[in-house]
């Protein structure tokens, strides 16, 4: 089977070579796991992990995102990034917040906003056809990401504390959001029909406990956006995936009403997230990407566990209904012959020869 072969068939539960995953990890991490199997660049680890899936995105074009002397840099909203530090890395975090201050939804009109028409969407089909042995994805988790994209721009507790009161301006910012992220999407589609499998959504509406969010607030605030994201893709004829961190599991049945395809990343050690138990009550219903965890078997348990746990998702979704994979991002100083047990193990490796002995 090619790779989309693999994933359309699992999504469709009608049976697989083996099952289809998926790669995603810091840059630390990247970097030593590439250093160990001698790789320097990204082609030649996915094709030596087994990767299925590839994201193609239109050009940008726009206006000039610029770079400042202290080592920050510009997003498309106007706000700033910087690395910042942490035991065992950096991460990038929003450190100039465009809207933090602003209280009317007349202030909007000041800022800027981005537009679909910074990208040139006439590369896309040159560049699905380049993978087309692949499952084919457009968008990803930032998108649309209505509650941290918001937050690089306007902070974490305003948005939190904007949900709970519905404030005109969070609400004002959702919209515009959604407006350039709706057509930027629908430009994509239109760009290469046909050759696109899967549109990438993101949403963390999850904690490690239960819902960042009440599920009516989800129904007035976050579900018409989404369902026009899902009637996207599905009009082009991709699947949705949605992604969110954290405990879900209220917000499945949701999600099925709505047409959602694939639930990533299935974080199983959040609350009510066992993924024995969303197979015995979804399964059939709606497809999961990810479940390998990335806080307790990789970066904890042995190459046992690790194998363990593969057998265990090969069992259960035999068929098909999983594309697998780790729940987040693979973190710093997590072993790094255990994420290639994981990928031996779900049979995607391609084990690197060694030279014979000269004698």
């Amino acid at each position: 089977m090619t790779s989309k072969e693999r994933t359309l068939s699992a999504l469709a539960r009608r049976g697989y070579d083996r099952l289809p995953t998926f790669y995603q990890c810091t840059p630390e991490f990247d970097q030593e796991l590439k250093a160990h199997l001698g790789i320097v660049d990204d082609a030649a680890l996915e094709a030596t992990l087994g990767v299925d899936m590839k994201e193609v995105s239109p050009r940008y074009t726009g206006p000039e995102l610029r770079r400042f002397p202290d080592g920050s840099w510009e997003g498309l909203f106007g706000e700033r990034y910087a690395n910042i530090p942490h035991e065992t890395g950096t991460y990038p975090e929003a450190v100039y917040l465009p809207y933090a201050d602003v209280t009317s939804v007349d202030e909007l009109a000041n800022l800027r906003f981005p537009s679909a028409d910074w990208f040139d969407y006439s590369t896309v089909s040159e560049r699905c056809r380049e993978v087309a042995g692949f499952a084919v994805v457009i968008g990803n988790a930032g998108t649309p990401d209505f509650i941290n994209g918001i937050a690089r721009c306007r902070g974490v507790e305003q948005v939190l504390l904007d949900i709970g009161a519905e404030d005109p301006v969070y609400l004002k910012l959702m919209e515009k959001r959604h407006e350039f992220l709706y057509t930027w999407l629908e430009r994509t589609f239109q760009a290469a029909p046909g050759m696109i499998d899967i549109l990438a959504l993101g949403e963390d509406y999850g904690s490690q406990r239960g819902l960042l969010i009440s599920p009516a607030k989800f129904d007035r605030l976050f579900r018409p956006f989404l369902q026009e994201y899902i009637d996207l893709a599905h009009r082009y004829g991709a699947k949705a995936m949605l992604h969110s961190c954290g405990s879900v599991r209220a917000l499945i049945p949701r999600f099925i009403d709505m047409g959602l395809d694939i639930l990533d990343v299935v974080q199983v050690d959040a609350a009510d997230m066992d993924i024995r138990e969303l197979h015995r009550e979804y399964y059939g219903h709606i497809a999961f990407r990810g479940t390998m965890s990335v806080q307790s078997t990789l970066p904890f348990g042995t190459r046992e566990d690790v194998r363990r746990e593969v057998a265990l998702r090969q069992e259960l979704f035999r068929d098909g209904g999983l594309i697998i994979g780790p729940t987040h991002q693979i973190q710093p100083r997590t072993p790094v012959e255990n994420v290639l047990e994981m990928y031996r193990a779900i049979g995607s490796l391609r084990e690197r020869q060694q030279p014979a002995e000269v004698k």
